[in-house]
């Protein structure tokens, strides 16, 4: 206990924390969606902080273009074409072998998401879209588990934690069609926004975890910094209608999933195959027509056509250099097929 003491003394000794409270935080778990800009900070304070568990998911490996924001990661990771979830934990592990890390490399999905929260006493946002982050919403809601939100684009960030039964939910304040805005992909991201968001959300995360439920901010915190201007949104009642949080509708739980998405600002399709892929098998049919690039986790795969297969055990197929589904299910079907 002496060394636990020692790793933890500075947090123990800010007083609504203390001895009882680092205890509680060793007993929680909690859940990371996405590790990428926000969730390598959410999940670096998180496992420095000495939470019991903390579980990774994460569908996407890292590349040159992270590095700037995106603290866990190295040029190294990027040369091994490393899953995010894997490269974060084999970092995280060396800060803190105390902390039990599960990284899970999946596709967040309705189908997914159920086990994922299994155990899990906090949901915290590292997503960079809002189709995620509804289902995150209305899961968390149907289960009753608490949900820290947070998103950040060029200098702008928000944040807030909701409770079910206790705050409203996401979609009492951002509406449905939110996700069709601008990205960090097509109008970039400042790195410093990436630290205060996900601080903001770590914060407020650490109060729920330790007990300390009247310290919490109980508001939707949206900021500029390079406009200079913040502002808090109260969180007073939740709207009547509210298909989640009043209704339990849950509306994104009822949705079809889609099997073809394009991921927005990358000029790359997703399609689901509908089954695992066997990596060395997959390796040995593309090899003949493309070259191929294989890892423990994916294979990279440059056709002929020009555009580039990355292969995920999981059964998930990235088809880049385009955005036309089209053309991007014509490429699956003449290489891979259904």
């Amino acid at each position: 206990m002496g060394e636990k003491n020692e790793r933890y003394s500075r947090q123990m000794r800010f007083s609504p924390i203390g001895e009882l409270g680092q205890e509680r935080l060793s007993e929680k778990a909690v859940l990371i969606v996405g590790v990428g800009a926000l969730g390598t900070v959410l999940a670096n304070h998180l496992v420095r902080a000495g939470v019991g568990l903390v579980r990774l998911a994460d569908r996407d490996y890292v590349e040159m273009s992270n590095l700037q924001r995106q603290m866990l990661f190295d040029e190294h990771d990027v040369e091994s074409s490393l899953p995010k979830a894997i490269a974060a934990k084999n970092k995280l592990k060396a800060i803190n072998s105390d902390v039990e890390i599960e990284a899970v490399v999946t596709d967040v999905t309705i189908e997914s998401l159920p086990e994922l929260i299994e155990g899990i006493d906090l949901v915290l946002d590292g997503t960079d879209n809002f189709k995620t982050r509804f289902l995150l919403n209305d899961m968390c809601y149907k289960l009753g588990v608490p949900f820290a939100y947070g998103g950040a684009v060029s200098s702008r960030g928000m944040s807030a934690l909701f409770i079910p039964g206790q705050t409203p939910c996401l979609r009492c304040f951002i509406g449905q069609g939110a996700g069709s805005g601008q990205t960090c992909d097509t109008i970039g991201v400042i790195s410093p926004v990436v630290d205060i968001v996900a601080s903001y959300q770590v914060v407020e995360a650490m109060k729920y975890l330790v007990g300390d439920i009247k310290s919490l901010r109980h508001t939707l915190k949206s900021f500029d910094l390079w406009g200079n201007h913040q502002f808090d949104l109260k969180m007073d009642k939740p709207k009547d209608n509210c298909p989640t949080c009043q209704l339990k509708n849950y509306p994104a739980l009822t949705e079809e999933d889609d099997h073809m998405t394009t991921l927005c600002g990358r000029e790359t399709v997703q399609i689901q195959a509908g089954h695992p892929l066997e990596l060395n098998l997959w390796a040995e049919r593309l090899g003949k027509v493309s070259d191929v690039k294989v890892t423990p986790f994916l294979i990279r795969a440059q056709l002929v056509e020009g555009e580039r297969f990355v292969l995920f055990p999981d059964g998930r197929v990235l088809v880049q250099g385009t955005e036309d589904l089209v053309r991007a299910k014509s490429l699956f079907n003449k290489y891979i097929g259904g």
